[in-house]
């Protein structure tokens, strides 16, 4: 196997490339949807569309054009940016409706604006953000609550009660960020109370994960694994591995401690044993081999994930997580890529969750669309492989 070094000068004129059209198309759609919080498209196929404030996928547009001005300075995407926290406010102001994923929505966007610009407006956002998603911390369990007491997901058709999700470990550089910067670690401590349960809890033997928790409350002990986005509660939902590789690379970035990077290595380990030839993966690693299901957004996600456990590891080591996010890039742009500038859409054949049936058919589950946070990790990966040291988590 190649060393990290050895595959980025193999993949140099690949990778430049790829940047050239990526930044020729989203200089475009940067000012084609400058007022829309994008998620997906309309029924066109390739318009933005605008979703509602509160949701989860909400701040991934902005962000991704937070990452493109970092690196090239074009003004047009710092102008998006700034008008998708403008957007976004709507949401800030409503509290009671917030849940963990305030990660997600605030802090690759207007965290990531203020360190690079110091605006002192993106800067209370995201202390806004960091106290909410602490506020959700159950103290006897030791977890953070993924979603509020009065709501309810259909898909699980039961209310929600003192659920964890894999998906959290993405929201807890928010609090790492908050006790850096306030120089408390508060925020720290509760960060890493949830990435030990979930350590403990979410993430099993083999390596592959649980999505969904539900806690005693006094305890924290695990009283049921609850099938969430795969094809069932014991399956393997891939972008929530992909959560759980990139989530405690991050967790190991922010703290040191080698407890989370033996994390990252265990689930990236699993993630590329299970992923296809082709280097895309299904919607979930242990669901029948057809239909086939694709989901480019944990590949993407992933990617992020192994190239960070890359630069963290010997170069020997490393080089097997460069190749698979190499790999993964490679495929999903050749053949879920549109670098059309006249289209929005930039990558396709992301999905929400596995179709179950009786429960979701192909169309209401979301399968084979396009989705922005896709997109979002392949431009975050890319600019990694550029040696860009810019981590907006």
């Amino acid at each position: 196997m190649k060393n990290y070094k050895e595959l980025l000068k193999e993949n140099r004129a690949w990778i430049e490339e790829t940047f050239k059209k990526v930044d020729k198309k989203l200089s475009r759609v940067a000012v084609r949807s400058r007022d829309k919080l994008v998620d997906g498209v309309g029924e066109d196929g390739v318009t933005h569309k605008s979703i509602n404030p509160l949701a989860w996928t909400s701040g991934f547009f902005g962000g991704m054009n937070v990452l493109m001005y970092e690196y090239t300075k074009n003004e047009d995407y710092l102008l998006t940016a700034k008008r998708s926290e403008e957007l976004l406010d709507v949401a800030l102001a409503n509290y009671e409706a917030l849940y963990h994923d305030v990660g997600f929505m605030w802090h690759i966007l207007s965290g990531a604006l203020y360190r690079i610009t110091g605006d002192e407006s993106s800067k209370r956002r995201n202390l806004f953000a960091a106290s909410a998603l602490m506020s959700r911390y159950v103290l006897s369990g030791n977890f953070i609550r993924a979603w509020n007491d009065n709501s309810s997901k259909g898909w699980a058709q039961r209310p929600v009660k003192d659920w964890s999700i894999i998906d959290c470990m993405m929201n807890l550089p928010l609090l790492y960020w908050a006790s850096d910067y306030i120089g408390d670690d508060r925020f720290k401590q509760v960060a890493m109370a949830h990435a030990d349960m979930t350590l403990e809890q979410h993430i099993r033997p083999d390596g592959s994960v649980n999505h969904i928790i539900e806690h005693d409350r006094e305890t924290g002990e695990c009283v049921e694994c609850i099938g969430g986005q795969g094809i069932a509660p014991d399956s393997s939902w891939s972008r929530g591995q992909s959560w759980a590789v990139y989530g405690f690379a991050l967790s190991y970035i922010h703290t040191g401690e080698k407890r989370y990077l033996d994390a990252a290595k265990r689930v990236a380990n699993y993630f590329i044993a299970n992923v296809c030839d082709d280097w895309i993966p299904r919607i979930d690693f242990r669901a029948p081999s057809t239909p086939v299901y694709y989901d480019t957004t944990s590949a993407m996600c992933a990617a992020c994930g192994m190239l960070e456990l890359a630069k963290a590891l010997p170069e020997n080591e490393g080089g097997m997580y460069a190749n698979a996010a190499i790999n993964m890039m490679k495929a999903v742009s050749e053949r879920f890529g549109d670098f059309d500038p006249e289209t929005d859409v930039m990558i396709s054949h992301g999905s929400v969750r596995y179709p179950v049936p009786g429960v979701y058919d192909e169309k209401q589950a979301g399968v084979h669309i396009p989705i922005i946070y896709a997109e979002y990790y392949f431009v975050e990966a890319l600019l990694k492989l550029l040696g860009s040291d810019f981590l907006a988590w």
